[in-house]
């Protein structure tokens, strides 16, 4: 279940990247129920991608720019992300996919609205599931204080 949120989160991220940023988007229809139905599937597909190019290649790529995310105080990292995206795009473009990011810039912006929107769907709809009476992490949170007691 966690897998199909992350998923959807950064799909939607990606969706709001391109509503949002004229040099990112996706080929096909640009409006009504054509534009839905032709690019939900994709959508999915690039936030696959973004998600393995940022679990195999961002940490290989941060490791060794640790001196460089040091001396720009973290800022580094928004270079990482931009690239990261850029790379995505490469890889579906490859892959006959039609996402599109033109130029740095517009992949700065983009990941930074991707990882907006990720935050706010993480703290709006998951954090809301550990509040729920049965839910695991509050289960186990109780177990621990009720060891700890002991």
């Amino acid at each position: 279940m966690r897998f199909v949120t992350w998923l959807l989160s950064t799909a939607a991220g990606v969706a709001v990247a391109t509503w949002l940023i004229s040099g990112i988007y996706l080929t096909g229809p640009h409006t009504g129920q054509a534009e839905l139905k032709h690019k939900l599937l994709p959508l999915l597909l690039v936030a696959l991608i973004l998600g393995l190019v940022s679990s195999f290649v961002k940490p290989v790529v941060t490791f060794f720019s640790i001196p460089f995310i040091i001396f720009t105080i973290g800022l580094f990292l928004l270079v990482i992300n931009a690239l990261m995206l850029m790379l995505t795009a490469s890889i579906a473009g490859g892959l006959g996919i039609g996402f599109h990011v033109q130029g740095f810039w517009n992949a700065l912006w983009g990941s930074i609205v991707i990882t907006v929107v990720n935050w706010f769907i993480d703290v709006a709809v998951l954090e809301d599931d550990d509040r729920r009476p049965g839910s695991r992490s509050r289960a186990r949170s109780r177990s621990r204080s009720r060891q700890g007691q002991g």
